[in-house]
């Protein structure tokens, strides 16, 4: 977008651009809620040393303290504050604390701010929405949540006017069982190097794992045909027998992908594709990895990943294993203001602008809107009484499609600016048209 926000890092949408962002939050909290996910919101403050559990990345956390009084957070003190840079950390130690509040499978849906303190750039903010679902379940979890919750996103979406879309879904199992298979015994290095594919390319990648991993010429040409493979079915599965590797674990990742893959070809045909490429970086990854691209514009990166993690959160002997994904609200909301693919019909909840015929009417002009607001109809008041022409002009401006008016007679009648049609109207009866009755968002 041309305009720049004053402090970057920190978006600030206006009223039109606020209410498609609205429109993306609502319609993935109702998918959520129609698949039974259940809404949370965790604190936006965690300590530390809980944060720094999820890996090295002390450089991205914002630590807090007052402006007086307390020293700054650092990595070396688990116990200073911080602000969470994404929701699945809290969302692990919300399980544990309230293990004994909760069902399992616990279906749980969460929209909230993070921060990070990364570098300002295209699709990426310091402050940023995110949207999580996860199933977490007690001890085990059922693999069919696996396949579920690609369905769920699929549909999720679907509904939201961001044009093609593609849900790349991997298994480290099948990877790992793969690189084992090879002979190279670093497979979580494997793949943090073939991670890196997108990035630097499979020339680059083949050099890291000769240099760093040990691996020769040809087990790094297998693991660059490996995550070469991608396919809309399951073909997936004669393709990575057809590269000679034999391994327990192999199998049983290829049996799992097959079916997230053989239940996305049946409910979300075009949605889901077996990209062998996909690996995740992040160490508590078990089974199952999705990213999700739009479609031209894959540079933007991803804009929904997560994945199966077997031990995120544990309490004593327990452990609560969980397949997850995270939509990157703001990053996708910047791409759609950016391309116009949405736009808000008016930027405005306003309905109806009730005029005033001088400024003794006021009252009466809110007894209108009242009767108005009740049926539900968004409604406000002129403050002070102007020429028919200048209150009409600013309703216009406004984007408010309808103006009222009260005769000295007591008779109403209202105005459809745009078209110019005025008609006579009962405050306890007018209804506008559905399509006009709140801001609709438009697919351009």
């Amino acid at each position: 977008m041309a305009r720049k926000a004053s402090l970057s890092g920190f978006p600030e949408w206006l009223p039109g651009e606020r209410l498609v962002e609205l429109h993306v939050l609502d319609t993935l909290r109702r998918t959520f809620e129609l698949h039974g996910f259940s809404s949370v919101e965790t604190r936006a403050v965690e300590t530390v040393g809980q944060l720094l559990r999820k890996g090295e990345i002390d450089k991205e956390v914002y630590g807090l303290s007052r402006l007086q009084g307390d020293e700054p957070a650092t990595a070396e003190d688990p116990n200073g504050l911080a602000l969470h840079f994404d929701l699945t950390v809290p969302f692990a130690r919300y399980v544990v604390e309230n293990a004994g509040h909760l069902n399992f499978p616990f279906r749980r849906y969460q929209m909230q701010k993070v921060w990070r303190g990364e570098r300002p750039q295209d699709g990426r903010f310091r402050e940023f929405t995110q949207a999580d679902i996860d199933v977490v379940g007690d001890g085990s979890l059922p693999f069919k949540y696996d396949v579920e919750l690609a369905l769920v996103i699929a549909e999720a979406l679907s509904a939201l006017p961001i044009g093609d879309f593609t849900l790349r879904v991997n298994n480290r199992k099948l990877a790992e069982g793969f690189y084992r298979g090879l002979g190279l015994t670093d497979t979580a290095g494997v793949l943090r190097s073939i991670d890196k594919l997108e990035k630097v390319g499979p020339a680059r990648v083949k050099e890291l794992l000769m240099e760093e991993l040990g691996a020769t010429g040809e087990q790094a040409d297998s693991a660059l045909a490996l995550a070469a493979i991608r396919t809309e079915d399951m073909s997936f599965v004669d393709r990575v027998r057809a590269l000679g590797v034999e391994d327990e674990l192999l199998e049983q990742g290829l049996d799992e992908l097959s079916q997230v893959v053989s239940m996305a070809v049946r409910r979300a045909p075009g949605r889901v594709v077996a990209d062998l490429s996909i690996a995740r970086g992040l160490d508590y990854y078990t089974g199952t990895v999705y990213e999700t691209v739009l479609v031209g514009h894959e540079q933007l990166g991803s804009i929904c990943s997560g994945g199966r993690y077997e031990s995120l959160a544990t309490k004593g002997s327990r452990t609560f294993p969980g397949v997850g994904l995270s939509i990157g609200v703001s990053r996708l909301v910047s791409r759609m203001l950016a391309e116009e693919t949405a736009v808000a019909s008016r930027s405005v909840p306003t309905a109806v602008y009730v005029t005033l015929t001088n400024d003794d009417a006021w009252s009466e002009a809110q007894d209108v809107a009242a009767q108005l607001r009740a049926r539900g109809i968004s409604a406000e008041v002129a403050a002070t009484a102007e020429k028919f022409g200048k209150q009409i002009k600013f309703a216009d401006r406004r984007g408010i499609p309808f103006v009222w008016f009260t005769g000295s007679d007591g008779a109403h009648e209202v105005k459809d600016i745009r078209s110019g049609e005025q008609v006579p109207a009962d405050p306890a009866s007018w209804t506008p048209p559905a399509e006009d009755l709140e801001p609709r968002i438009v697919a351009s």
